[in-house]
């Protein structure tokens, strides 16, 4: 019989924006480690290296209707003009057309960029190696 593996949860219900999630994500996920805050670094940490289980873990998201609602198009929007004030002069196109798609109601969202990332490291992702289950409760 194999070992369940542990699960780590976060809870919808605590934070309502993208800085809120990665607060929860340093306090339940990966307490007391330093991370870089950012879409790229929480990739990282599903990667394994920051005090996360060797064999993977649970992403259990709690509420997460919740955080679906209020990590929607507004939010997203409010991201993507962050994004506009610090990326790359190449990159204003890009992220001017997201930004507009976004007020739109149209394309992903934060909530959906989060679920992508984490879908990544499940199995059929391209880095299933990392052993993450995501259960959306």
């Amino acid at each position: 019989m194999t070992a369940s593996k542990p699960e780590l949860r976060i809870d919808g219900s605590e934070f309502s924006t993208l800085e809120g999630f990665y607060d929860q994500v340093g306090l339940r996920i990966i307490p007391g480690a330093e991370w870089g805050r950012n879409l790229e670094a929480f990739n990282d940490i599903l990667r394994g290296g920051f005090g996360t289980p060797d064999e993977g873990f649970v992403f259990c998201w709690d509420d997460h209707e919740i955080s679906k609602q209020n990590l929607g198009y507004d939010e997203t929007a409010r991201q993507l003009r962050k994004r506009l004030e610090r990326c790359h002069p190449s990159n204003i196109g890009s992220v001017e057309n997201d930004l507009a798609e976004a007020l739109r109601h149209e394309g992903p969202t934060v909530f959906d960029w989060l679920i992508e990332i984490i879908r990544c490291h499940c199995p059929g992702g391209d880095e299933a190696e990392d052993g993450i289950e995501l259960t959306l409760r």
